[in-house]
């Protein structure tokens, strides 16, 4: 855990979220500035700054977190008509908080590209 990480304060409840899962691995809550009617977040527990960080052994990790978006994209009724996916690694793409983590997206129509 990095002690200034807003989303490891999240993960050790300094912070409160609306959380929607949780396991001994990862974190998922609501995002408080909504892009779509349905906006989740996805942490691991374990402190990845962004995805260029990512080793073979977070493999695992990252392939629950894809499963669980799928799990809750379900349980959101947003897997029928479609959802977005996101990581964004670095300033450039738009990370503001270094600590990876993936947005999930639905409820409503996207466009391409997205921008």
């Amino acid at each position: 855990m990095s002690e200034d990480c807003l989303f490891c304060k999240i993960i050790d409840k300094e912070i409160p979220a609306d959380i929607v899962y949780e396991d001994d691995q990862m974190i998922a809550f609501k995002d408080i500035n909504p892009k779509s009617p349905v906006h989740l977040l996805f942490i691991p527990k374990k402190h990845i700054a962004n995805l260029n960080d990512v080793s073979d052994e977070d493999a695992s990790l990252i392939g629950r977190i894809l499963v669980k978006i799928k799990d809750l994209a379900g349980e959101s009724d947003v897997a029928e008509k479609g959802y977005r996916v996101v990581i964004n690694c670095n300033q450039d793409a738009g990370q503001e908080v270094f600590h990876i983590h993936v947005h999930l997206l639905g409820g409503r129509k996207f466009e391409w590209p997205p921008g």
